[in-house]
C-alpha cells in the first residue's frame, strides 16, 4: 500500500514499484462510489461514513496479496480495515509538507481532487505508528529512490 495525502506521488510511486516487484497495481481512486467523487470534485471532504464503503472495496482486492495499491489510508483506523483485508499489508507512507503537496495538486489538471482539500487531508493525517509495518520516505526523492528504499524495508526483502 502507497499511502499519503494528495499530491505525495501515489500513482506514480505505486506504479513503479508494482512494475520493479512484478506485480499488478491498483488505484485506489478507482474504487471510490460516484458519490464520493462528485462530493472531492465540489471540494466537500469525505467523511468516515463516505470512506467506509471504498475502504471496505480495496480491503476486498488485497485480501490474497500480491498487488501494490495506491490510496491514502490516512488514519490508523482506516489501515485497519486496509489490514483486515491483508493482515501482511506493508504501507509506504510518502511524506512531504502541506505547500509542496498544494503546489503539486494545484498543477496537476484532469483530477477530481482540488487543491482547496489538501488541508483537510493534513489535519486527519495519522503517521505510521511504531507497531505498524511500513516505512515513512520523502515523497520528494525520486521515484527509483523511494521504490528502493520502500523495497529495502519490506518484509520479504529485509536481511
Amino acid at each position: 500500500m502507497v499511502m499519503g495525502v494528495a499530491g505525495c506521488g501515489k500513482s506514480t510511486v505505486g506504479r513503479a514499484l508494482a512494475e520493479r516487484l512484478g506485480l499488478p497495481y491498483a488505484e485506489a481512486d478507482a474504487f471510490h462510489p460516484p458519490a464520493n467523487v462528485t462530493k472531492m470534485h465540489g471540494g466537500v471532504p469525505l467523511t468516515d461514513a463516505d470512506r467506509a464503503p471504498w475502504l471496505a472495496a480495496i480491503a476486498d482486492s488485497i485480501k490474497d496479496g500480491g498487488v501494490v495499491v495506491s490510496c491514502s489510508a490516512l488514519k490508523r483506523a482506516y489501515r485497519d480495515v486496509l489490514r483486515g483485508g491483508n493482515p501482511e499489508a506493508f504501507f509506504v507512507h510518502l511524506v512531504l509538507t502541506p505547500e509542496t503537496a498544494t503546489a503539486r495538486v494545484s498543477g496537476r489538471a484532469g483530477h477530481f481532487m482540488p487543491s482547496t482539500l489538501v488541508a483537510s487531508q493534513f489535519a486527519i493525517l495519522e503517521p505510521l505508528g511504531p507497531d505498524e509495518d511500513g516505512v515513512g520516505v520523502d515523497a520528494t526523492l525520486p521515484v527509483d529512490e523511494i521504490v528502493a528504499k520502500a523495497i529495502s524495508r519490506m518484509p520479504t526483502h529485509r536481511g
